[in-house]
């Protein structure tokens, strides 16, 4: 089969693969080659796709928006604009797609632009040639723009007008949280889509389809099982990243193939060696500056705090194989150590403090071993934010005014005339007292009796909770040292 037709593999006719001498061509990537043409073709998001669902009228309302005319003549516009859409999710999840197919349901024009290369010029092109095709031929513009988070408040103004008044049907996507990323004049003329990672059954079955269909590598291949599961498990979710790998084994296969001289009317063999080549490491979807960086490390503090340690070390892999600065996980893990673990266990500090100084010390990649070492200690450790309870209740007083004077007997005596203010008259020396606790007032007057840390009965805060309560009974003179 190497030998028929165009070369699904991106070789010649000659049937030389790409790679193999001879070999060159140039066809669509696997991944464009099998982009869907309508909504029934588009696998996975069926949160986007069941019956009466925005996306599904949003079609249908384009579809209607312009049909052809009696006789074959000019399309119309109706009244009633279709809504734009904002495209919410990570790569590979079909938001070309989705806009590709929607440009087919407008029987319009389709304008392409990405926000990485295009500008306010290009952006006013459009809508000038948005409007004369409106205007002369009655034709709607579906205007695609992607990764609309690179552009500018002042660029995305731009693009308003032509929205707000139907001159363009907008479909942007965007990687980033909308809700900061693209300005609410925008957003709130504009259907918000989330995009979800393809579950595995999904690119399961999208890899099968580009395996046989006409589009793809029409039967040319026969991937082995092992080789499909791991190109599976490492797609992340992502079509595009699963489409481009399998058309990458393909090659090297039928490189293999070409090499031994295999029977050229047999599918080529992809076994499980040629997908590892193809696909090395799983795509990692991490990014430092964007929602999933709030999301991975908000996730990993929780699992610190909610006590597994398993979850809390698999999201400490992610952020430091995405590249995160291991200062920063440091640091996040100094303050679970006093935040949710506390005084229940008062060593969880000390080990959060010497990870901190180890990662500055060591630099990676041995400082994961560290920062491993303190994430267990505080996810296995009894919790208590009793002292972070306590303090922001102390803060919570002071802010409102309840603070009081310092009792004169605490005040600092160690200045000429302070005696006779009665700064420090009365003050016992706490070392001079049994058990080294004096009964005496340390609070404000308006605050006397106040109670701020409230130890919980767990790890040492037991012990340390019963020690309190004999404490403050001698500080309140209830009871004798």
């Amino acid at each position: 089969m190497l030998g028929s037709g165009p070369d699904l593999f991106g070789g010649d006719d000659d049937g030389a693969p790409a790679g193999a001498p001879g070999g060159g061509g140039a066809r669509p990537p696997l991944a464009v080659r099998m982009r869907p043409r309508d909504l029934d073709e588009v696998v996975g998001q069926q949160h986007l796709l069941r019956g009466g669902s925005p996306l599904r009228r949003l079609v249908d309302s384009l579809a209607e928006a312009v049909p052809g005319a009696a006789g074959g003549g000019p399309r119309r516009v109706t009244r009633a604009a279709p809504s734009s859409v904002v495209l919410w999710g990570p790569p590979g999840t079909g938001k070309t797609t989705l806009a590709h197919v929607v440009s087919r349901a407008s029987g319009g024009a389709f304008e392409e632009l990405s926000a990485i290369t295009a500008g306010v010029k290009d952006v006013r092109r459009v809508m000038d040639v948005a409007r004369e095709r409106r205007d002369l031929h009655r034709r709607r513009t579906v205007l695609f723009l992607d990764e609309i988070h690179r552009f500018t408040k002042a660029q995305q103004d731009t693009l308003l007008p032509g929205v707000e008044n139907g001159l363009v049907v907008l479909v942007a996507a965007t990687t980033e949280n909308p809700s900061f990323s693209v300005i609410s004049p925008l957003l709130s003329r504009s259907l918000l889509l989330t995009l979800q990672p393809l579950e595995p059954e999904d690119v399961r079955a999208l890899l099968r389809r580009a395996l046989e269909d006409e589009r793809g590598l029409a039967g040319e291949v026969a991937l082995d099982d092992d080789a499909l599961e791991h190109l599976v498990r490492l797609a992340g979710g992502d079509a595009r990243r699963a489409l481009t790998a399998l058309e990458a084994a393909a090659g090297a296969a039928a490189a293999d193939a070409w090499e031994a001289g295999l029977d050229d009317d047999a599918p080529v063999p992809v076994r499980l060696d040629h997908a590892e080549r193809a696909l090395e490491a799983a795509v990692l979807r991490y990014d430092k500056d964007g929602d999933q960086h709030y999301d991975v490390i908000s996730a990993f503090i929780k699992s610190m705090r909610g006590s597994d340690a398993d979850a809390a070390l698999h999201y400490l892999a992610r952020m430091l194989e995405a590249g995160e600065d291991p200062r920063f996980i440091a640091r996040r893990v100094l303050v679970a150590a006093s935040e949710d673990v506390g005084m229940a266990d008062p060593t969880a500090l000390q080990t959060a403090v010497a990870a901190a100084q180890a990662v500055q010390l060591l630099g990676m990649p041995e400082a994961r071993i560290t920062l491993a070492q303190a994430v267990v200690h505080l996810a296995t450790a009894p919790k208590s934010n009793a002292a972070y309870l306590g303090v922001d209740a102390a803060v919570a007083d002071v802010r409102a005014g309840r603070a009081g004077v310092v009792p004169a007997h605490l005040r600092d005596g160690h200045y000429a005339g302070s005696a006779r203010l009665g700064h420090g008259v009365g003050y016992v020396y706490a070392h001079d007292a049994p058990h080294g606790v004096a009964p005496q007032q340390y609070l404000p007057d308006t605050l006397a009796g106040r109670r701020y840390y409230e130890p919980t009965d767990r790890g040492a805060e037991r012990e340390i909770g019963a020690r309190l309560e004999r404490l403050r009974a001698v500080l309140d003179g209830r009871a004798r040292p």
